[in-house]
């Protein structure tokens, strides 16, 4: 279980990221067109998952910008946006926004995946949601990054997420 702070005040998650050189968890997610989404559809692709409480924060909206900026840069590299917000809201937001490098992903039907990546909110007033978390993984699903953001309201070390998948690109892992 992690701690964490939402305005200050003390939450909890169901558990821990995955540690980095782990196996990431398989997922089973909602795609916007209402299609599922497992990690075996983006093999061989460094992956950046972002996750979020809700795409309808300033913040989330925020990070799912920047790295949508981020992933047209660099070739290879797929963005998850992870939330439990409904597939169609968010894939309306990623519309909205102009947004194309990033693919949301809702947990709308399979709720494993906050539990096996450590990232649900088990207690306070945003328990049932996701906390904001940002995982890297390799070519080969293997975990390359972990950061489990302390305050809710915070962005993600943007340039510590990049250069993990910097490096797993250059290391050949996503050609």
């Amino acid at each position: 279980m992690a701690t964490i702070t939402h305005k200050g005040n003390q939450i909890h998650t169901t558990g821990e990221l995955p540690k980095p050189g782990a196996k990431a968890p398989n997922f089973r997610l909602t795609r916007a067109d209402l299609s599922d989404a497992a990690l075996a559809d983006f093999a061989g692709k460094v992956k950046v998952l972002n996750i979020t409480p809700s795409l309808d924060t300033s913040v989330c909206a925020l990070s799912a910008k920047r790295f949508d900026a981020e992933a047209g840069k660099l070739k290879g590299l797929v963005v998850l946006n992870v939330s439990r917000d409904l597939p169609f809201a968010a894939g309306r937001f990623c519309k909205a926004e102009g947004l194309s490098n990033i693919v949301p992903l809702s947990e709308m039907r399979d709720r494993a995946f906050g539990r096996d990546y450590g990232v649900e909110i088990a207690d306070g007033l945003l328990a049932g949601l996701l906390s904001r978390a940002v995982v890297v993984l390799d070519a080969q699903d293997r975990v390359v990054h972990a950061e489990q953001v302390p305050e809710i309201g915070q962005e993600p070390d943007y340039g510590k997420a990049l250069e993990a998948a910097k490096q797993a690109l250059a290391a050949g892992a996503g050609y």
